[in-house]
């Protein structure tokens, strides 16, 4: 019988595989020990400090980041190099660790050690995260963001677009998102990389989130009270100038009515002085009476001074925003290596509208002053980038009525131009561009379609050759991406007259109005495989320059039989984008629009003639 003397002790007693208690214990103290040291030691290696403990770091990608919004934002929230560089998962992690062995070992070979050496080696350090970001669905970026919990109320129209776009076609966020925190070399892809590591995977599609389409109704009903209260506010100012006009008229008409019985007094007393003189006067020299002969000097009437007699107290005004262009082309747009929103207007039909119509002043500002497409040998300083224009339309059941308002600018000359004036005949230039739904890219981008890379100004603008706007229907091929050397645009590659003739009566052309206001003319032609001045119907244009703004309007016809015009129907939408050439420029040194759609008695179109 076992007594307690030979009883083990708690700590001597087995437990599994004849281990005893004091041994696991220890084995787990132990354990514990080495996780936690082994950890801190791994997660020492997350830091920013470590991160940024060799020069190779610290005077290259570090330097980069630390304007970004990633270090410092109104949040205050910094993400350092581990979250966009070391998955959260275990095993993931450690499999990255593994892999930093890697670069252990050229940083002792010396590899990248220099900013020369480093700017080699960018390009394919970039790739090598762009791949395992786009393999992983962009999984570090989901460290802190994730597509379920955006709120597109807080989000710009162009960001809510994309990121609809990428729940319903498969796309992450490193499709869009390169060179957010370093230097953007996106440019250095060849386009077939680039299409590859772009294209949407359809592995990603994701249902959009009920927050997300409850976010958008709120944007939508918001907008929609917005736009009412704008009108009020408009119907209000309106009303008030209406008011101020008929009072100053009221005022004016008192005034000469006061002159015209001080007049008539005065000469009834010199006719009572001299009677004689007075019949003289009255029977030999003139049939007039005072009375008459003041009325004729009175000020001009509305019509006289060069108005259509339309009333625009009734149409609805929107302000649309031109913006300075630069050297964007239609072959720029559609290029992918340019231009981030290609792929969405190529593959989902996007509109430019849908994406930057609130931001058309920024764009125009970067570009003006050489941030973007602008070289600076044809920068113009203190050139505006944007200029405001409130338009209305009208219509009658014979006419289309236009009315553009906006804001003289003071004279900025262009240096590269002898005088600084480009044009210095015309202080003043309006187009106009109307097109229906089957011209390409009218439905999308208006007028953009007839600007491309090889016209005047422009980087691919052939030698000795000068190339008038022309439409994509008109060329055999165009070179939109310009590989191996290419230029980019088709000039060269324009259809024979036979096949130009067939696409003009497909009614594939730009129908294009123009005034010019020091000429006081005005041009109707169109656009197709060159743009064409003449032989439309003609239309009628008035402008003045009044206040320190330009008020022109337009009457055109609805219907027309002249080849390059465009006939309207009241049911239907059109097609519009419009141009001002201000302070005496000339060519592409414009201010340009994005395409609206113009309706009549519609207020889906962005752009409604109301009926007179």
């Amino acid at each position: 019988m076992a007594t307690n003397a030979n009883k083990p002790g708690f700590f001597s007693r087995r437990v599994t595989k004849g281990a005893t208690i004091g041994a696991a214990l220890l084995f787990f103290i132990l354990g514990i020990i080495f996780w936690g040291g082994f950890n801190t030691a791994m997660e020492a290696t997350n830091t920013l400090e470590f991160c940024t403990s060799c020069h190779e770091m610290e005077e290259n990608v570090y330097q980069e980041y630390k304007p970004t919004i990633h270090h410092s934002n109104r949040s205050g929230v910094r993400a350092v190099c581990s979250d966009c560089h070391v998955p959260k998962p275990w095993i993931h992690k450690m499999v990255r660790k593994i892999q930093a062995s890697n670069e252990v070992l050229h940083k002792i070979l010396g590899t990248i050690d220099t900013p020369e050496k480093f700017n080699k080696k960018r390009l394919t350090l970039a790739k090598h995260v762009w791949k395992a970001m786009k393999e992983t669905d962009s999984r570090e970026c989901r460290n802190c963001h994730n597509f379920e919990s955006m709120n597109p109320v807080f989000q710009k129209p162009r960001a809510r677009k994309q990121h609809l776009n990428a729940f319903k076609t498969g796309q992450t966020c490193i499709d869009c998102h390169k060179g957010i925190a370093h230097k953007d070399i996106r440019d250095q892809l060849t386009d077939e990389e680039l299409e590859e590591l772009e294209k949407p995977n359809p592995k990603f599609i994701r249902e959009v989130p009920d927050m997300y389409l409850a976010g958008l109704k709120k944007i939508e009903a918001e907008e929609k009270k917005a736009k009412e209260k704008e009108a009020q506010e408009k119907a209000k100012a309106k009303e008030k100038a209406k008011k101020q006009k008929m009072l100053a008229e009221e005022k004016t008409k008192k005034r000469i009515d006061e002159a015209v019985k001080i007049a008539l007094a005065k000469a009834s007393q010199e006719a009572a002085k001299n009677t004689t003189a007075v019949a003289s006067v009255g029977n030999k020299e003139s049939n007039e009476t005072p009375k008459q002969a003041i009325a004729q000097t009175s000020p001009s009437s509305p019509a006289s001074a060069g108005s259509l007699n339309v009333n625009w107290d009734n149409a609805p005004s929107r302000e649309i925003t031109l913006f300075y262009p630069g050297q964007a082309s239609m072959e720029w747009v559609l290029n992918g290596r340019d231009h981030g929103g290609a792929r969405p207007f190529t593959k989902m039909h996007d509109r430019c509208f849908n994406c930057h119509d609130k931001e058309t002043a920024d764009m125009g500002q970067k570009i003006v002053t050489g941030e973007k497409l602008e070289p600076k040998e044809t920068l113009i300083p203190g050139k505006r980038g944007s200029i405001a224009v409130n338009v209305q339309a009208s219509h009658d059941a014979d006419n289309l009525y236009m009315r553009f308002e906006w804001e003289n600018s003071e004279h900025t000359p262009a240096p590269f131009v002898d005088g600084g004036k480009m044009d210095p005949y015309n202080q003043m230039k309006l187009a106009i561009m109307f097109a229906n739904d089957d011209v390409k890219y009218a439905d999308q981008a208006g007028c953009w379609g007839t600007c491309h890379h090889d016209l005047k100004n422009m980087p691919d603008t052939p030698k000795d050759q000068e190339v008038l706007k022309y439409i994509t229907e008109s060329r055999t091929k165009i070179e939109i991406k310009g590989r191996r050397g290419k230029k980019r645009g088709g000039w060269d590659k324009r259809k024979d007259d036979a096949a130009i003739a067939e696409e003009m009566k497909l009614g594939h052309f730009m129908d294009i109005v123009r005034y010019k206001a020091g000429e006081k003319k005005s041009e109707d032609g169109y656009v197709l495989a060159d743009r064409v001045m003449e032989g439309g119907q003609g239309s009628t244009f008035t402008a003045k320059l009044e206040g320190g703004n330009w008020v022109v309007e337009m009457k055109r016809k609805l219907k027309s039989d002249k080849p390059g015009d465009l006939s309207m129907d009241l049911d239907k939408l059109y097609n519009f984008g419009f141009a001002i050439h201000d302070d005496y420029a000339n060519a592409r040194f414009h201010h340009v629009s994005l395409g609206y759609r113009l309706g009549f008695d519609n207020e889906e179109a962005e752009v409604n003639a109301t009926k007179q």
